[in-house]
């Protein structure tokens, strides 16, 4: 009884890691490019193509996420310390995102692009590992993996569907949705330096 509890007691703080990496990961953004290279891809390949791009996403996710927590222990960081320089990459990234285009397709597309430019750094970017070092300091790591892979998930599903979705939102309605999920990704790197700081000056009030 005292373990269910205490994994529920987990559980709780599941919708703070997941909807973070979900805004950073942003698959919608990645279809304007992801669409027209699946075009040039054999029909009976592209399953395979989505697949590579997201075991790619995943081993980059998972082995930043395994040596950023090694790294607060190695060099004897604290978890405030890193709110406050993540925080700032997260803003600087968002930022970025926000005012830039939408990325563009290259002219000859061939099947290692899966790997790069897809599965990293489109899907699985600096934002989401900064965001995968930050998360790992602040809940449970079982728990920012779970998110991880749940968010996975819903990158296999937008990716399979990555025509249909297209065609219903057109070019113009995804790249507002990514530049709101950026908006966002931008407020809670606002959050996390203010966080950061709070620990740091205990003494300055933030709120």
């Amino acid at each position: 009884m005292a373990a269910l509890l205490d994994l529920l007691d987990i559980l709780k703080d599941f919708p703070l890691v997941f909807v973070p990496l979900f805004i950073a990961m942003d698959a919608l953004g990645a279809l304007p490019f992801l669409v027209p290279f699946l075009g040039s891809v054999d029909p009976k390949r592209r399953q395979w193509v989505v697949r590579r791009a997201l075991v790619t996403g995943l081993l980059v996710g998972l082995a930043f996420l395994g040596l950023g927590r090694g790294l607060f222990q190695v060099l004897g960081l604290q978890v405030s310390d890193f709110l406050v320089a993540g925080g700032v990459i997260l803003l600087v990234l968002s930022l970025r995102d926000l005012i830039s285009g939408a990325p563009e397709a290259p002219t000859a597309p061939n099947e290692l692009m899966a790997v790069v430019p897809i599965g990293t750094p489109l899907l699985v970017g600096p934002a989401t590992i900064s965001l995968l070092i930050l998360l790992s300091g602040l809940y449970h790591p079982g728990l920012v993996v779970l998110a991880f892979l749940a968010n996975e998930l819903v990158a296999w599903v937008v990716f399979s569907q990555a025509s249909r979705i297209l065609g219903f939102l057109g070019q113009g309605g995804l790249m507002a949705a990514s530049k709101v999920a950026y908006l966002l990704l931008a407020a809670i790197a606002v959050q996390l330096i203010r966080r950061g700081l709070a620990d740091l000056l205990p003494g300055l009030s933030l709120r």
